[in-house]
């Protein structure tokens, strides 16, 4: 079944960014003819700093790039180690191999999936330079912990928030818990741009200093390279003036989000899956994840239906082709059993009342029926 046939895809742009005067946007870039770290660059990142509630927003061309420059203003160097988990994309994988550091893979909280605050005082043990934490999904991670476990140990914890953009826990806004937190643009994000983008976040001047350099060259002034390890990558103008234009809305999506992803738990209380366990103020419903055993089934029968979903992640890290020496902090039991398990079903702001009530039903119907077995 192609894009064209389906009746409900997994995530529509259309109505995402209909609420938005995207073309005015573009325009005041237009007419300024100033294309690159020019005025909106400089606004977004005083207002996205304010959204989140730190001192400092740096922004770059993508949220990868984000995360490799946040691990070299850390201190991250070619043979170190830093902790990460194993079952979000590989993305924060992508980043430490850019530096010629390695990934200690860690495992996950049965329940949210995200980094387990005991898996993390085990890897601690041997001494990282860093510690990557994924808010997977739109889920915060148990931050009060993990923060506590890595300031004992003296160890810089990076939040990666490509999916959490907006989410809160005990008042606190993911990407104002670390020393340095990570942000993607992407569309598809819950502040996504018209291309790519990222950021990264801190309260610390310094390493934003350092961030600024090193997302232009290495310059502290205009060619002159003061700083190993510099990229060229910055936001542009006119993504910065896409994400200023949106930034007012994404409460309101964020909140669209978790009314679908309410109404699907509510829907599938008596399934035999596992649903997302929070649908408060720490969960934005960037995806909405649920968990079977059935999953390969119940996404063909889905697909049958004309509705479209898609899988987040079904190969952990350490199990990739490309890296076959790998670094595990303990069994990764959890992130192997959720990599086979998780399916993401449609959840997006404009998805409407009508087009949930068929995915429920949907899914009603695969297990009801006798398409599914118990789990």
């Amino acid at each position: 079944m192609t894009r064209s046939t389906l009746s409900i895809p997994f995530f529509s742009a259309v109505t995402v960014n209909a609420g938005a005067n995207l073309s005015a946007a573009v325009q005041q870039v237009l007419d300024s003819h100033w294309y690159v770290l020019g005025q909106q660059v400089q606004g977004f990142e005083t207002e996205f700093a304010r959204y989140i509630g730190v001192k400092h927003c740096v922004s770059v061309a993508n949220g990868t790039d984000a995360l490799e420059l946040a691990l070299r203003a850390a201190g991250v160097v070619s043979g170190d180690q830093v902790i990460t988990v194993a079952n979000a994309g590989f993305y924060s994988s992508t980043a430490i191999y850019a530096l010629g550091a390695v990934p200690l893979y860690a495992d996950i909280d049965e329940v949210a999936l995200t980094l387990s605050p005991a898996a993390l005082e085990q890897a601690l043990v041997s001494r990282p330079a860093a510690v990557v934490v994924t808010h997977l999904y739109g889920h915060m991670a148990n931050m009060p912990a993990l923060t506590a476990l890595c300031q004992r140990a003296g160890v810089p914890l990076i939040e990666d928030c490509a999916q959490s953009h907006g989410a809160v826990l005990a008042g606190r806004q993911a990407g104002s818990w670390g020393q340095l937190a990570c942000f993607s643009f992407y569309p598809t994000k819950n502040l996504g741009a018209m291309g790519d983008g990222g950021a990264v976040t801190t309260d610390d001047a310094a390493l934003a200093a350092r961030l600024y350099t090193l997302r232009q060259y290495g310059w502290t002034e205009k060619y002159k390279v003061s700083t190993p390890g510099g990229r060229n990558s910055r936001l542009d103008e006119m993504q910065a003036a896409i994400l200023r234009a949106k930034l007012p809305l994404l409460n309101i999506h964020n909140t669209q989000r978790r009314r679908i992803a309410a109404r699907y738990n509510s829907a599938f209380t008596a399934l035999p899956l596992q649903c997302p366990p929070s649908v408060g103020d720490d969960y934005v419903a960037h995806l909405y994840v649920l968990r079977t055993p059935q999953r390969d089934a119940l996404r063909a029968f889905l697909l049958a239906q004309g509705i479209a979903t898609d899988v987040h992640y079904p190969i952990a890290d350490h199990q990739q082709p490309a890296y076959p020496d790998v670094r595990l902090a303990c069994v990764l039991d959890v992130t192997q059993a959720a990599c086979a398990s998780v399916l993401s079903l449609p959840c997006y702001p404009g998805l409407t009342d009508a087009n949930v009530d068929r995915v429920i039903q949907a899914v009603r119907e695969f297990f009801t029926q006798g398409k599914g077995a118990a789990c």
